[in-house]
């Protein structure tokens, strides 16, 4: 076999990898928030909060790529969340025509709130690895996000 060859087997596994981690991350995630009380709010616009918390001030774009929803939906969506008094939108000072979007004060109380319990369903999972294991495991998270997840 060439080397060329091998390569590519060793990249294709590689990729398989990558495909099962990224599909556990999704069913971890959705195991992670299953429960979580959050006053009427719908699982899409869970994400968006989510997405806001982690990442605020953002667009409206943004939020919509990240997602995948079409502007006029995200822009409904956001809308709803508005209303609950969960996030609100902030002018630019330097472009008036730029809209930022951020969590509101009860949003942000509900989000913290929703965070704490993952954190405890986190460190449960945690909770049964040695410390070279956990060191591995944030070792792991910062390769990935510096080099995979920019």
């Amino acid at each position: 076999m060439l080397v060329t060859e091998v390569n590519q087997i060793v990249d294709n596994q590689l990729f398989q990898k990558f495909v099962r981690f990224i599909t556990a991350v999704h069913e971890n995630s959705k195991e992670m928030t299953k429960g979580i009380q959050l006053e009427s709010v719908t699982p899409v616009q869970y994400r968006i909060l989510e997405y806001i918390y982690v990442s605020e001030p953002v667009t409206i774009s943004q939020i919509s790529e990240c997602i995948d929803m079409s502007m006029p939906n995200m822009s409904r969506e956001l809308k709803k969340l508005t209303e609950k008094q969960l996030c609100e939108k902030i002018t630019d000072v330097h472009d008036r025509r730029k809209q930022y979007i951020s969590l509101s004060e009860k949003g942000r109380g509900m989000m913290d709130q929703a965070f704490r319990e993952i954190e405890v369903r986190f460190m449960g999972l945690m909770g049964s690895l040695t410390e070279e294991e956990r060191a591995e495991v944030e070792r792991a998270l910062e390769v990935l996000q510096s080099k995979v997840f920019r």
